[in-house]
């Protein structure tokens, strides 16, 4: 059995569904379990909705319920033309849209709009993409079965950003799929969207449709986990700033999820923990080339060493955190950190010295509470607008002059940290954010196009 899962470039119009079906329709001996997200922008109008019914204008959500209803009752027409499916399909639409109309309205009057009533909004992608992409391909003769993620995906009540049960999961995935797929050829379920135990609507988190995807695979024991996408794998740098990148066609499942922690944009930072935890392969496939080679993430052992990829974080905060206190005095580090505990702040880079601590965060959090608990016994500075570039790659502690070589494709920019992970698979620069672009295509270029490296046998790629 495989999952595999198609995001929203891959289902965003009805040209781009048909090669999904099809490239499903080569994997039907494999049992495949399909995993699908919402349209390509349909969260994001979904997340305009909410807006508009915390605003409580109701006018401005029924226009983009409208906008919705819209789009998917037009796809639903032209996957199934001429089937005794459509009016069925598109039924179904109007009655999601319906039932979305009306819960928008009942926050409207409320004038509230809690993390429980947002997660029940946004999630409403994945359940209208899902359906329309089971009548298709029943349509097309491929029996096909729908499956309810809420059935199956549970996690914690924090609504927005719900934390996975992994025993609950791995007991119900097996039963629910099992029992879908009496009489099917494949089963279709949702990404992104999961529910408490007592069956109140959760979601994953912005791109949490890998992770559903990852889960699924773990709780299934998946012979492998597909994310088809729109890029040929994961590449060396992001294409969208950096030109001449290069496919990786293999790296370790610790790579993949530093680069992925680290900004790379192919997968959800969350993906690689289900897979790790039963040595699941996993493939990054283009929807749009699927002949094409991809990249496997794979255990550790089969990867060789060296540089894989940079990647960015474009906006960081850093936190220089200075006492003279520190020095020789035991617990500070559990005192600071306790802090960013009690305010559910996560931090990215640590760096320290006798006197002092730097570190960085993503520039979206909150970090007033945290800077005026930290004040009572510390001075504390704090630099806005700043990224974080990444070199990442398996044991690039043993590449001799990597970091000196680094350096000097950084020497237009100030440098105002540099980090490297326990695990040698990062080394991690911060730099002004204006700089950052251009600091990146410097470093790949240096990594990549300019030359390679020497260690030992082993070179850079």
């Amino acid at each position: 059995m495989i999952v595999m899962k198609f995001g929203g470039t891959s289902v965003a119009n009805a040209e781009a569904i048909v090669r999904t079906i099809s490239i499903v329709k080569g994997r039907l001996d494999r049992k495949p379990v399909i995993v699908v997200s919402a349209l390509s922008k349909v969260t994001d109008l979904l997340y305009r909705i909410s807006d508009s019914a915390e605003a409580r204008d109701r006018k401005t959500a029924d226009g983009y319920i409208d906008a919705l209803a819209e789009r998917h009752t037009a796809l639903a027409r032209e996957l199934l033309q001429g089937s005794p499916l459509c009016d069925e399909a598109c039924a179904k639409v109007t009655e999601i849209c319906g039932e979305l109309r009306d819960f928008v309205g009942a926050v409207c009057s409320l004038g509230e709009l809690t993390d429980r009533s947002k997660a029940r909004i946004i999630s409403r992608g994945e359940w209208l993409s899902s359906n329309i992409i089971c009548h298709a391909m029943n349509a097309r003769g491929i029996v096909t079965h729908f499956m309810d993620a809420r059935e199956m995906i549970i996690t914690s009540d924090t609504y927005m950003k719900g934390e996975p049960d992994m025993s609950e999961i791995s007991r119900r995935v097996p039963e629910v799929v099992a029992e879908a797929y009496e009489g099917a050829d494949a089963v279709i379920t949702q990404g992104f969207m999961a529910s408490t135990l007592k069956g109140e609507t959760t979601v994953l988190g912005r791109g949490g449709s890998d992770y559903s995807a990852s889960l699924i695979g773990m709780a299934l024991d998946a012979e492998r986990i597909e994310i088809w996408t729109d890029v040929d794998g994961v590449r060396t740098a992001d294409p969208r700033i950096v030109p001449n990148t290069r496919n990786i066609s293999r790296i370790s499942f610790e790579e993949a999820a530093e680069m992925a922690h680290f900004g790379a944009k192919v997968l959800h930072p969350m993906t690689i923990e289900p897979a790790v935890m039963k040595n699941i392969p996993v493939y990054v496939l283009n929807s749009m080339n699927p002949e094409g080679e991809g990249t496997a993430i794979l255990q550790n052992d089969r990867i060789e060493d060296g540089v894989k990829s940079v990647s960015y974080k474009e906006n960081i905060l850093l936190l220089n955190i200075f006492s003279t206190r520190m020095i020789n005095v035991s617990g500070f580090l559990q005192k600071v950190f306790a802090i960013f505990s009690r305010y559910k702040v996560s931090v990215d880079l640590i760096s320290t010295s006798e006197a002092n601590i730097s570190l960085t965060m993503d520039g979206n959090q909150d970090i007033d509470e945290v800077v005026k608990a930290l004040s009572e016994f510390a001075e504390v500075d704090v630099d806005r607008d700043k990224a974080q570039i990444s070199v990442i790659g398996k044991n690039i502690v043993n590449l001799r002059g990597l970091l000196k070589q680094t350096m000097t494709s950084l020497k237009d920019c100030n440098v105002y940290m540099i980090s490297q992970g326990a695990s040698f698979v990062n080394i991690s620069f911060v730099v002004d954010r204006a700089s950052m672009q251009n600091a990146v295509r410097e470093v790949h270029k240096y990594l990549f196009e300019d030359r390679d490296y020497e260690s030992g046998d082993q070179r850079i790629r």
